[in-house]
């Protein structure tokens, strides 16, 4: 039976996403130019003209995700959409039973790593990534979009690292592959600083 820490984790996913935007360590507060770069996976709202050159959207624009569910975990949740606060600061979901997908990266089924987080837990119990570090590759990860279409992943790993280790690339790159990200914390409880010392993350591909 885990045990859950006593402090709450809401801040824990924040300063995951600020060092990986960052590079910094977690104690920063603001995410720097790289949190811009971040949306260099997001799909054009239409072609753009300059100078007489026209870029065309060369893929699909897909509706955004409302919903997440991982059979092989029991989980079934909607998608909250993350942005920045006001003071700069990476938000997190605003409910710990609720996942929340990075809106300014690609949407699940465009090209690029789809992000989305979750808490692992709080004052009331576990969160909704609270099993995430034993889901194991092959399960299969469905989101569903506004629109009513579906789109399908099936995981390829999983990690947990320090999050002074966070490994910025693998989750973040642009790339020209449809894939998905899950995130949450994990490791041991640091109590003074009042979050969890590692990250869990899993990997999955778009089938």
């Amino acid at each position: 039976m885990p045990v859950y820490a006593r402090t709450v984790t809401l801040g824990c996913l924040a300063l995951v996403l600020i060092t990986v935007l960052t590079g910094a360590p977690p104690h920063a507060t603001r995410p720097g130019p790289a949190a811009r770069a971040t949306t260099v996976g997001a799909a054009p709202v239409g072609p753009v003209a300059a100078d007489g050159f026209q870029s065309v959207r060369t893929y699909a624009a897909v509706a955004r995700p409302v919903r997440l569910r991982i059979r092989a975990l029991h989980v079934d949740s909607e998608v909250q959409r993350l942005g920045l606060q006001s003071d700069g600061s990476v938000a997190v979901p605003e409910r710990p039973d609720v996942a929340g997908w990075f809106e300014p990266g690609p949407r699940p089924g465009q090209p690029g790593p789809a992000v989305i987080l979750g808490h692992v837990d709080s004052h009331a119990g576990p969160g909704i990534f609270a099993r995430l570090g034993t889901v194991r590759p092959g399960a299969l990860v469905t989101v569903d979009r506004a629109d009513g279409s579906t789109v399908t992943f099936r995981v390829t790993g999983v990690s947990r690292v320090p999050k002074i280790k966070f490994p910025t690339d693998l989750v973040y790159a642009p790339s020209l592959d449809a894939t998905l990200r899950l995130v949450t914390c994990g490791g041991s409880f640091d109590r003074s600083r009042g979050s969890y010392r590692d990250n869990v993350i899993v990997y999955a591909d778009k089938v």
